[in-house]
């Protein structure tokens, strides 16, 4: 065997070891930069009181707290338990001989984690034991309010996964087809996470109907999405979903951390990230009466529909390259010798296509 030869096969698999690489780097700068440090900042809390006293604490924390905490006061209890279940702040202190803090952990366990942290301290500094009272009741199955990210993160892999499926193992088939395959995963993913959310581990007591709905919207808009970009990144597809729908997403959702414990970056993703919208909107239906319900299936609308036309210019893109294909000028004794030649180079081609496939499966199942 030449050394020509030999060295084929090495730079092959060098050349595809570059995709995991670039996966560890990635993972790694999503995963440790959102995760690694959480530090409050702006985390909105409540003084209830309409005294000097009350203002006074207000202000002093807000000071001490260096930009850590938005302070402000509410005049009664009434009104702070209000801007909890709207989701207006994470916590609200009511000072006095027996200090009471509400928090709403079903908003974010690590939230309220982080403001009894605070006002246990003001407790102490008055020699009183600080009374913490949750004012939302979590399912039986999720008590820390976290299982909606690990049913988002179900819901990603079976998602991003038949990405890679359909995308391979189904490249021969017309891109009409290829979408319906997403639409059909898309419901099956989609009832599967209901099971894990209702009857088998209980992440949610009710409203499941519309947990399930938007289950589908966020699946059906990831596969489609992945769908539409393989026509143009082919192997590269797995990678690029990944770092759309795991680096950016699981980072930025808010299942963990909420953007006031996280750098600015994801926060800012947070707003209109399709992952932080199943979070927050599930947390919505289930937990909050529905308030602010309306703009995360909007934010998950939105990410479909550029599924769907992402879907659209691969097609274009598609029939434009089927008609070049067509266009080739072939004639005389020239078209018969090429012909030969041209059906042993498309073994070869087919015989690649066939190890691309087989490698980009690979690549997804290993993920």
């Amino acid at each position: 065997m030449s050394a020509g030869t030999a060295s084929s096969p090495l730079r092959h698999v060098l050349g595809h070891l570059l995709t995991p690489l670039l996966m560890c780097i990635g993972m790694g700068l999503a995963y440790l930069g959102a995760f690694h440090s959480p530090q409050p900042h702006d985390l909105r809390v409540d003084i209830v009181g309409s005294g000097p006293s009350a203002q006074v604490l207000a202000q002093t924390l807000q000071d001490k707290g260096a930009g850590a905490l938005d302070v402000r006061t509410v005049p009664d209890r009434a009104a702070a338990v209000h801007a909890l279940e709207q989701q207006q702040v994470f916590g609200a202190y009511i000072p006095g001989a027996r200090p009471e803090l509400l928090v709403a952990s079903a908003s974010s366990d690590t939230s309220a984690t982080a403001v009894e942290k605070v006002f246990t301290k003001v407790a102490a500094a008055q020699d009183a034991p600080l009374k913490v009272t949750d004012v939302t009741d979590l399912a039986k199955g999720d008590p820390t309010g976290q299982g909606i990210f690990f049913l988002l993160v179900a819901l990603s892999i079976g998602s991003y996964a038949s990405v890679a499926v359909i995308g391979g193992a189904g490249a021969v088939l017309p891109l009409r087809i290829r979408a319906l395959l997403a639409l059909g995963m898309s419901f099956l993913v989609s009832g599967i996470g209901a099971v894990f959310a209702g009857p088998m581990f209980h992440l949610v007591d009710h409203r499941l109907g519309g947990v399930w709905a938007m289950s589908w919207l966020y699946s059906a808009g990831i596969l489609l999405i992945g769908v539409g970009l393989h026509t143009f990144l082919k192997r590269w597809t797995t990678l690029g979903v990944m770092v759309l729908f795991v680096m950016l997403n699981f980072t930025s959702s808010g299942g963990i951390f909420r953007p006031e414990l996280q750098p600015g970056f994801f926060g800012a993703l947070h707003a209109f990230w399709n992952g932080a919208g199943f979070v927050e909107g599930t947390r919505s239906h289930v937990y909050f009466a529905g308030h602010g319900l309306g703009g995360h299936v909007l934010v998950l609308t939105l990410w479909l529909l550029a599924g769907i036309a992402l879907v659209g210019v691969a097609a274009l893109a598609e029939a434009r390259a089927r008609r070049g294909a067509v266009a080739v000028p072939v004639a005389g004794a020239a078209a018969v010798s090429d012909g030969v030649a041209d059906g042993r180079g498309e073994a070869r081609e087919g015989a690649g296509e066939d190890e691309e496939v087989e490698e980009e499966l690979e690549e997804a199942v290993a993920v």
